[in-house]
């Protein structure tokens, strides 16, 4: 690995209003290595990717690249200093081919312009990368998220990129698709390039980084070779206290916790899932692995009511449901935590107040006047349960941090009939289903959010939770239920799973059409 230090930025500080964004921030990067930069949500790090990349100017400090001080003005300038960034949103046209998406937006390069040398560029970029050249011909709407990414990352590599940002890059991806992306990474290190990484998967970091910097609240809280830190230091330093585990365990006297509450069986869809079938007892989390694409969120979206063309058996605390009917799912008292928090879980423009209650039962009052006074009363309470400051209940909830999000998310559920004087009258616990509910959560608000999920439990719901991050799954699941291209493939009650035998199931599962025939 080079020593070479390719970018260094020299006490850095930036103000945004009374808030101090950055105070005194310090990094480096060097050529041929990957640095992981971590932090909770809110300690500063799109502050600094976007002054790297000229869309905000440092209040005070330097950049420096190979030694020389620069100023980035623009994106433009960045790209031509060779900075380049792939966020989570990718900035690519689904309808342009791979060869014009590559060269499109370029500054020296003309729209309409295309020749042998360019497209032999373009070719030598993705081959790189581990893809066939034939790709440039195909549109990148008919493309995977893990191609698309390497797409953006060749496009970048056509610029003359020497410095990559990474930020979270592995959010939508499956494993298989990580382990691609990962490779390339070593590819572009091995050439020379240096790589910033951000991520709020620690394991990533240990896998892929060869140094890691931690920001908390605006400041360097450390910089470490990557074996010279374990994963509990990395998160101390995060979150700047003592860490006490990040999954809390099965409370001993969850309310009926060997109670059956829910049976499916046989839940099919056309051509995704086929012959589903599993229980949920009270107060148990029932955790589903799967590949993306393996029908696993499918299978959660559908006991929500969201898969009208589901078919299956479904009987809840001993009454029958109809499985594609979400009106049925509502009534039984069944939620939904999606995977699209913007676009599905929250109305962005209205307050974290409204957001709060926006589901409250009508029980609360009939009356105006005293049903708004209850619904105050109703979000209050909820937001000092999930942990939320109770003096912004009027900001918009699009200002909050994305754990933050979320654990307005988890409250709107929480029974609001406990704060109106009748505490008795709650109603009977439901089923909380969610899908991927950390994604985009930095490691102090997932502790957070496992407590919560653990508070459901002791109050009787039963959890059905997929997620794509193995060790979030086995950490928080009483039991799991493989998937591999739509069939079951797998069982493991409580403490049997291991991660070898989970991911093995879920990529390669030869015996998958004979599993989904074992019922529990």
């Amino acid at each position: 690995m080079a020593d070479a230090t390719l970018l260094s930025v020299r006490d850095v500080s930036k103000r945004f209003g009374v808030v101090q964004a950055l105070q005194g921030v310090s990094i480096s990067a060097q050529a041929g290595s990957v640095l992981g930069l971590c932090g909770e949500n809110g300690a500063g790090k799109s502050t600094l990717v976007k002054i790297l990349m000229g869309v905000h100017r440092p209040d005070a400090g330097s950049i420096h690249l190979d030694g020389k001080p620069v100023v980035v003005r623009s994106t433009r300038e960045g790209q031509e200093l060779g900075i380049a960034l792939v966020s989570q949103e990718l900035a690519l046209a689904n309808d342009l081919s791979v060869e014009d998406n590559i060269w499109l937006g370029s500054s020296k390069v003309p729209l309409l312009h295309r020749s042998r040398a360019l497209r032999k560029r373009a070719a030598q970029a993705v081959t790189a990368l581990g893809l066939d050249p034939a790709i440039l011909d195909r549109q990148v709407g008919a493309l995977s998220l893990a191609e698309r990414q390497l797409v953006e990352i060749a496009r970048n590599l056509c610029r003359d990129a020497r410095i990559l940002i990474l930020d979270e890059p592995t959010a939508t991806l499956s494993d298989r698709d990580i382990a691609k992306l990962f490779a390339a990474i070593r590819g572009l290190a091995a050439q020379g390039c240096a790589v910033i990484y951000i991520t709020h998967r620690l394991g990533e970091v240990f896998e892929i980084c060869d140094r890691v910097t931690v920001l908390r609240n605006g400041r360097v809280a450390g910089s470490h070779d990557i074996g010279d830190i374990d994963r509990g230091r990395l998160i101390e330093e995060m979150i700047g206290r003592q860490f006490e585990g990040m999954y809390p365990p099965p409370a001993a006297n969850a309310s009926d916790a060997t109670g059956t509450i829910l049976d499916v069986r046989g839940l099919s869809i056309p051509s995704v899932v086929h012959d589903v079938s599993f229980t949920v007892a009270s107060g148990e989390i029932v955790g589903i692995a799967g590949q993306i694409g393996s029908g696993a969120a499918e299978v959660v979206r559908a006991l929500a009511g969201l898969v009208p063309e589901a078919v299956g058996a479904l009987t809840w605390r001993g009454r029958a449901l109809r499985i594609g009917s979400r009106a049925d799912m509502l009534k039984a008292g069944f939620a939904f935590v999606s995977d699209d928090r913007g676009g599905e879980g929250m109305f962005r423009n209205l307050s974290i107040r409204n957001n709060l209650v926006v589901t409250a039962p009508r029980e609360l009052s009939p009356l105006w006047l005293d049903r708004v006074r209850a619904l105050d009363a109703a979000a209050t309470y909820a937001a000092e349960r999930v942990g939320i400051d109770t003096g912004r209940m009027r900001n918009p909830v699009s200002q909050l941090s994305g754990g933050n999000q979320q654990k307005v998310v988890f409250g709107r559920f929480l029974d609001r009939r406990q704060i109106a004087g009748d505490a008795g009258a709650g109603r009977t616990p439901g089923l909380l289903l969610m899908n991927e509910p950390t994604r985009g959560v930095d490691v102090g608000a997932r502790a957070d959010l496992y407590r919560l999920m653990r508070e459901y439990c002791r109050s009787g719901f039963g959890l059905v939770v997929y997620s794509s991050d193995l060790e979030e799954l086995l950490g928080m699941s009483d039991s799991i239920i493989t998937l591999y291209r739509g069939r079951v493939s797998g069982r493991y009650p409580g403490g049997q799973a291991q991660i070898a035998k989970v991911l093995a199931d879920i990529t390669h599962a030869p015996q998958a059409s004979q599993a989904s025939a074992t019922r529990q």
